[in-house]
């Protein structure tokens, strides 16, 4: 619980509340120890009207904080909804893909993002694979298309134009680029899970804590998503369905085994039953 909460408050104003906190603290047991009775008098009367200071500065954080922890109780919601937002997302990126649009579309997990993140937009939109894709049209009058767009544990569309931290990976071949980095490194720092659209080849590639899986089909990308969205299982998920998607499943679950540098490469012909899904 603990370790939830501070993945929570990490990066946002709460944690710097709860240093400040700290430091009142340690200094009223230092007034108290050294019997320094104004000192002590001063940060009593002080102490008594903080909490209600907390709760009006910050309860926009506290209400974000209680909403994520309640979030977090089952990992990114229900089988439906989840379902219903993997769908969506690669819809969307079987449709970039075609048109040779690049993008970046990270899925927020246990860790919250925001300390992760810069530049961004809060957007707070439903998802759907159209708004997905308006979001990554390269128009002069759409700044949103350059940077991450980062699905909540609510699976709204919270934030697009999002700057990512780059892979500290230093064996990268030279066909991973900015997005690809992008993508590595927000998966390394966070439990997130990232999805790729190489506007160059036209490939998806999935990224799960540092490693990637590369040149995807659609068939093969949900099939990975529902099972790491499952518990993270996502070998035990895929094998039921299709060897091929289970390779996939493998490359991921064995991450911290397959470096970067040697990431999975591989195309499946999509099965008839699911060739319309």
């Amino acid at each position: 619980l603990i370790y939830r909460l501070l993945l929570t408050i990490r990066g946002t104003r709460a944690a710097q509340m709860v240093v400040g906190i700290v430091l009142i603290g340690a200094a009223f047991f230092v007034a108290e120890r050294l019997e320094l009775s104004t000192v002590s008098w001063l940060l009593d009367n002080f102490i008594s009207y903080f909490i209600i200071l907390i709760i009006v500065v910050f309860q926009q954080d506290i209400r974000r904080a209680l909403g994520r922890i309640g979030q977090g109780v089952i990992p990114f919601g229900r089988k439906q909804e989840t379902t219903h937002t993997v769908d969506e997302v690669v819809a969307a990126c079987a449709q970039l893909a075609r048109a040779r649009m690049g993008a970046i579309i990270v899925f927020e997990r246990d860790a919250a993002l925001e300390a992760f993140v810069d530049d961004a937009t809060r957007i707070d939109a439903a998802l759907n694979r159209q708004l997905l894709v308006s979001l990554f049209v390269p128009a002069r009058d759409n700044e949103l298309h350059d940077g991450a767009v980062v699905i909540g544990k609510n699976h709204r569309i919270d934030l697009a134009r999002a700057l990512l931290p780059l892979s500290r990976a230093t064996d990268l071949g030279t066909e991973f680029g900015t997005r690809h980095r992008a993508a590595l490194g927000i998966t390394e720092d966070t439990d997130a899970v990232a999805v790729v659209v190489s506007e160059e080849r036209g490939e998806i590639s999935l990224c799960f804590k540092g490693s990637i899986a590369r040149d995807l089909e659609p068939v093969m990308l949900r099939r990975a998503l529902i099972g790491l969205f499952a518990g993270g299982r996502a070998t035990e998920e895929m094998t039921e369905e299709a060897t091929a998607a289970a390779e996939v499943g493998k490359a991921l679950a064995a991450v911290g085994q397959v470096p970067a540098s040697e990431s999975v490469s591989m195309k499946a012909s999509q099965p008839p039953a699911e060739a319309a899904s």
